[in-house]
């Protein structure tokens, strides 16, 4: 018997930039300070949009006026456009495909409701000039139903998982998101996300040190589709992507015990 191919990962590595939680009251400094690095080394990120934000944690600046014109301009430059969830509400504590949060916005709702809300996500992005077509879920939070809804209005791109190349399931092209700050890595895609509002400026300088080494191994969204024809993952990837996503659960484990302790303890006091 043959063995089946390895997964074809890029050597050398390459890189996403993803930039989560915009909306028009997103920190207007951080948001500056990442649309100067876009421009200065020419990146194609994944910019993931809140449609109707409702969560007043990502209230941090008076509304930008000219918020949804730099995202159009940005777009034409060759960035994605991500639907990151609808309002931004996670009240859901449904089992997520992922499961690396409590709460979600989309996982466990109902079908109905999970479809108009993606829906009404896009029209208003559309309505702003944006075409969106990868889905960013807050908090990593989606089921089999998510994606239902997605393939239904079109969308057939996922930012999500922790494979170390593109794939296939259940009709959705994951574009695997598994670093929070940038790792030299020798091979395979690597999405590193960035939260605007949270993000410090050693964080920032971080990266921008980064950028100025490898610069040239960060890619767009329309590369990895034209260059990772969509497919399952091998046996061997599915491993590795199971053990990544393990790792970051017990990265996260000690934190989401003391927001529980917290809980508990601001409910009986």
């Amino acid at each position: 018997m043959i063995p089946a191919p390895a997964q074809s990962l890029p050597r050398p590595a390459q890189y996403l930039l993803r930039i989560d939680d915009l909306c028009p009251r997103v920190a207007r400094d951080r948001w500056q300070a990442l649309r100067a690095l876009i421009q200065d080394f020419n990146l194609k990120p994944i910019l993931a949009v809140v449609p109707e934000n409702r969560d007043p944690g990502l209230d941090a600046s008076p509304p930008d006026p000219e918020f949804w014109r730099d995202l159009s301009v940005l777009q034409n430059s060759g960035a994605a456009i991500g639907l990151h969830g609808y309002r931004h509400l996670c009240a859901s504590r449904g089992r997520s495909l992922l499961g690396l949060e409590s709460l979600s916005e989309f996982a466990g709702v109902a079908p109905g409701l999970q479809r108009e809300w993606i829906a009404a996500g896009l029209r208003i992005l559309r309505g702003h000039g944006l075409n969106p077509r990868i889905f960013v879920a807050p908090r990593h939070g989606f089921d089999a139903s998510t994606l239902i809804a997605l393939r239904a209005q079109g969308v057939p791109l996922l930012s999500d998982g922790f494979a170390r190349a593109p794939f296939l399931r259940s009709g959705i092209t994951w574009i695997p998101q598994q670093l929070w700050a940038p790792i030299d890595k020798a091979q395979g895609l690597w999405t590193i996300c960035v939260h605007p509002n949270t993000a410090s400026d050693a964080e920032l300088d971080r990266l921008r040190a980064f950028l100025r080494d490898r610069a040239g191994q960060f890619t767009s969204v329309d590369h990895v589709v034209a260059k990772f024809p969509a497919a399952a993952l091998e046996v061997g990837e599915k491993f590795y992507a199971c053990v990544g996503l393990w790792r970051v659960k017990l990265r996260r484990f000690p934190r989401a015990v003391l927001r529980s302790s917290r809980s508990s303890y601001n409910s009986s006091h």
